[in-house]
């Protein structure tokens, strides 16, 4: 399962503060994801950011039912550096399977442009190839995530768009604010209370299905997500979100756990 860029540009804008502001953060994030009332997926994500650079890690596995009919999981990692206080990825990593078929791809950036190290599978067994002439200033997704950290942590919006590349796909997305909100309490989440709210939205624009029909190509994808002060003294964390799949629907991710370090444990069940 390939849950879209944009939801994970909503559900990773880790709400810390940028790098001039301060030397060292780590944390790590624990999620569940739910469509149809059934759990779908865990996620997890740990990052370590300090005043030379970045690091963004993200992880998800199938669960339960569907994890047995549609079994899959990913790992991405990105590594960059601050360029005038702006994130500047330096190589993209991502592995996984789905269905049995290993998935991997490996970008590096030079001068600011992606160069594709390895794709698996081939990308012209699934996808159109993606204008070369599109992919300067792009970046990755877990990169345009950092960005959104920074504008959430300078002004408390999110305000935010950005372009980015996978190695397949091309992705224009944006982000507003829409105000505080109340989120009720549930088993499914460790977070009730206040939060403030932020919409985004995502759509492709290059590297689409050979089997897309063409009304299904640029379709716009909206999403939610609440950020609120998880950890007492700690930063506004997303800590609910909603989003669109192709595959199921409408989904709900629920916060589970948060702490300090950028080491990542075990989603619950």
């Amino acid at each position: 399962m390939r849950f879209p860029i944009v939801c994970l540009f909503g559900l990773f804008a880790l709400a810390v503060a940028p790098a001039g502001a301060q030397t060292n953060a780590q944390a790590h994030l624990n999620y569940n994801i739910y469509a149809h009332g059934l759990r779908v997926a865990g996620l997890e994500a740990g990052f370590d950011l300090n005043s030379a650079g970045y690091r963004l890690d993200m992880s998800y596995r199938t669960t339960g039912v569907i994890g047995w009919l549609f079994k899959g999981g990913q790992d991405n990692t990105v590594q960059g550096v601050w360029e005038h206080d702006r994130p500047e990825p330096r190589r993209f990593f991502s592995n996984g399977t789905w269905l049995g078929q290993a998935r991997r791809t490996l970008m590096d950036y030079v001068a600011g442009r992606p160069l594709l190290r390895q794709l698996v599978p081939p990308n012209e067994e699934e996808r159109e190839t993606v204008p070369p002439e599109l992919l300067p200033g792009t970046v990755d997704s877990l990169s345009a995530i950092v960005e959104l950290v920074r504008e959430v942590a300078e002004t408390g919006k999110c305000e935010s768009q950005a372009r980015t590349f996978d190695g397949r796909r091309l992705v224009a997305l944006s982000a507003h604010t829409v105000g505080e909100e109340e989120l009720e309490r549930t088993g499914r989440s460790s977070f009730s209370g206040p939060a403030l709210r932020c919409d985004f939205e995502g759509r492709m624009v290059g590297g689409f299905l050979h089997t897309d029909a063409a009304g299904d190509r640029g379709r716009l994808r909206h999403g939610s997500a609440w950020f609120a002060q998880a950890v007492p003294g700690g930063p506004r964390l997303p800590v609910r979100m909603e989003f669109e799949t192709v595959w199921f629907g409408d989904a709900t991710v629920y916060m589970t756990a948060a702490g300090p370090g950028a080491t990542r444990t075990a989603a619950r069940d």
